[in-house]
């Protein structure tokens, strides 16, 4: 399965997640779902809040050019939103699953899809 199929048929198929990437620790965006923008900076600067969670505080979670508010979050997952739109966002060895979901999702669903996929990823080395 290509890392765009993993985009496409794990994430935004579940109707859990509206948007979606996954890219490596060094930023570079391996697959993302369609219109959504992210950029590699925006990327570096997630993984960098996975170490130190006071860039995330105070800065938020800049997502395709829109500030969210850091909710809360550890070593693997970041949790952030702004008005009806959240993030949640799952660290593994080698890359990142970043998601938006909007409601009516609740967010344990979209926890739930990011999270399995995610620890699928570390099962199979990444």
């Amino acid at each position: 399965m290509s890392w765009q199929d993993y985009v496409d048929k794990q994430l935004i198929a579940s109707r859990c997640v509206s948007k979606a990437a996954i890219a490596g620790h060094d930023g570079n965006v391996w697959a993302k779902s369609e219109g959504f923008d992210i950029s590699k900076d925006e990327v570096a600067k997630i993984v960098a809040g996975f170490e130190n969670e006071s860039l995330l505080t105070s800065g938020g979670v800049t997502i395709a050019g829109t500030r969210y508010i850091y909710l809360s979050g550890n070593e693997r997952i970041i949790r952030a939103k702004l008005g009806k739109v959240g993030v949640h966002c799952m660290k593994t060895q080698q890359a990142v699953v970043i998601s938006l979901y909007e409601e009516p999702i609740q967010p344990q669903q979209a926890a739930s899809v990011v999270e399995k996929l995610g620890d699928y990823l570390v099962n199979c080395g990444y």
